[in-house]
């Protein structure tokens, strides 16, 4: 029996560790690490790509998110629409804020929010609109922009993904990219970016992602200290070449997927009309959820599961008073949902194996 990781970012170092290699040689020689040539260069190629004019390089997707909010003037007494159902981030970048976070419920058959809910959520106070893309497919932006507030766009998990015939995180106000380990265009590191064509907001972004200066020792606003640093630009760059390649190798994986679970009882990932979606996770659903995933562990299958414990029932959110029932769909989803195996490097034979096991299940 034959392991197969969950994740295996080693196996892209490997594909790659010439080119990563001579990247990160010449960061090491140039002398220059913070904020310099590579990043520049990154955030042009990536900003060109999700159709928005200028790309603003952080430390982190989180970083992005915060300093997306704060850009737009987020603060106590106003609200931010966005997820239950995703990871902490978007509603820790509102709480860190000051902002009360508003929970709108998804939709049971993509899993990301449902304009509906967010009509029902909207208030006086609502400041702005956070929907995050998620598993590799967009939320459903042209219902969201009809309310006619600002969208900061969570595309940690669908960089290169399409809505509408437009790349998602180019579409709203500011787009928020992560570049963690595990993404469809993951760094050696941590890494993020804003992706904007507002001028103005991207003069600001540049701003505040180095403590608020405008020149060297002069603070004009108040700011942060997160920079996408100079070596982990390199080696995004190395990567960026191969993102087309890898998202249709994540597309041809879940088709393979699709055509091998079709005939089991299983729900399996859905495409919104008009959506391209770009495999970040494929989650197939059973009410079997927790007996076929000892049953796939046991096999040398391990899986993770996103999210157990939606954010409306985390402990950090108690004094919100949210209890359960209150998003019913989400909470279905986080009770049956179990991801698969999805990377790029992911062999047919392995998808073929975790193909097998789960038939096994139900036979």
């Amino acid at each position: 029996m034959n392991t197969i990781p969950f994740l295996n970012p080693a196996a892209q170092f490997q594909n790659l560790r010439a080119e990563l290699l001579a990247a990160t040689a010449a960061v090491l020689e140039g002398g220059r690490y913070i904020l310099g040539p590579e990043v520049q260069a990154l955030e042009t190629e990536i900003a060109a790509f999700c159709g928005a004019r200028h790309g603003i390089g952080v430390n982190s997707g989180s970083d992005a998110l915060t300093l997306a909010l704060h850009a737009l003037g987020v603060g106590p007494g106003d609200e931010v629409i966005t997820s239950p159902f995703t990871y902490i981030a978007p509603a820790e970048s509102i709480h860190q804020l000051g902002a009360r976070i508003v929970f709108a419920d998804i939709d049971p058959r993509y899993f990301t929010i449902d304009a509906a809910e967010v009509r029902r959520r909207l208030t006086p106070r609502t400041k702005v609109i956070l929907p995050v893309h998620l598993f590799g497919q967009g939320a459903p932006l042209a219902e969201l922009f009809e309310f006619g507030l600002p969208v900061v766009e969570d595309t940690a998990q669908a960089i290169g993904a399409s809505a509408g015939g437009r790349p998602l995180a180019g579409q709203g106000r500011i787009g928020c990219l992560s570049f963690y380990p595990t993404k469809n265009l993951g760094a050696c590191g941590d890494g993020g970016m804003l992706v904007t064509s507002d001028d103005n907001l991207a003069t600001l972004l540049r701003r505040s992602r180095v403590h608020g200066i405008s020149q060297r020792y002069h603070h004009d606003t108040h700011g942060f200290n997160t920079r996408l640093d100079e070596l982990q630009a390199a080696l995004l760059r190395v990567k960026f070449r191969h993102l087309a390649s890898w998202n249709q190798r994540r597309r041809d994986l879940a088709a393979r997927y699709h055509a091998g679970l079709a005939d089991l009882p299983v729900e399996l990932p859905l495409t919104a009309p008009g959506n391209d979606h770009v495999f970040h996770v494929y989650a197939i659903q059973t009410d079997r959820r927790d007996a076929l995933q000892t049953h796939l562990a046991e096999r040398g299958i391990p899986t993770i599961i996103y999210y157990p414990v939606p954010l409306h029932l985390q402990r950090c959110y108690a004094d919100y008073g949210w209890k359960v029932g209150d998003f019913p769909v989400t909470e279905r989803v986080s009770n049956r949902i179990l991801p698969l195996p999805m990377y790029p490097e992911l062999t047919d034979e392995q998808v073929q194996q975790v193909i097998d096991t789960i038939r096994s299940f139900f036979a």
